[in-house]
C-alpha cells in the first residue's frame, strides 16, 4: 500500500527545494531532509485534497541497487512505513520530508532500515 495522494510529494521543483533548503538529519543508512512546506511548488492537479499530514518523498539511487525491482520494493516499504507513522500526526502538516538511502546501506534486512527511519523522524520532531 502506498501513501495516500495527499501525503506523497512529487515534482522536481519540490525535490530541488528540499535539497537546497532542507535541514539534514544523518543516519548510517539514510539521510532525512525536512523543510517548511511551500505549496506554491506543487502542481495544481495535486493540490486537490486537504493536507492533514506531512508530505513525504523517498529517493533511492541506483547505487543502492542496480535492479529497479529492489529499489521500487524499498520505496514502497518506506512509503508504507511513513504512512503508518505520520498519518495521524497533524501538527506537522506544514512540513515536507525527503528520505534518501545511502549507497553503502546493506539491504539484506528491512528492520534496521525502518528503525533508523523512526529514529531520524523522532530526531527531526516529526514523530514522537
Amino acid at each position: 500500500m502506498v501513501l495516500p495522494e495527499s501525503m506523497r510529494l512529487k515534482g522536481h521543483k519540490c525535490f530541488d527545494y528540499l535539497h537546497r533548503s532542507g535541514i539534514r538529519y544523518h543516519g548510517s543508512l539514510m539521510v532525512l531532509r525536512v523543510v517548511k512546506a511551500k505549496p506554491i511548488l506543487i502542481k495544481s492537479n495535486q493540490k486537490k485534497g486537504i493536507f492533514r499530514s506531512c508530505r513525504c518523498a523517498v529517493s533511492i539511487s541506483s547505487k543502492v541497487s542496480k535492479k529497479a525491482v529492489i529499489r521500487n520494493r524499498l520505496r514502497r516499504l518506506i512509503h508504507n512505513h511513513l504512512r503508518i507513522r505520520l498519518l495521524n500526526v497533524t501538527e506537522h502538516c506544514e512540513r515536507w520530508a525527503l528520505i534518501s538511502l545511502k549507497p553503502s546501506s546493506s539491504m539484506k534486512e528491512i528492520a534496521p532500515l525502518l528503525e533508523e527511519c523512526d529514529r531520524l523522524l523522532h530526531k527531526a520532531g516529526l514523530f514522537l
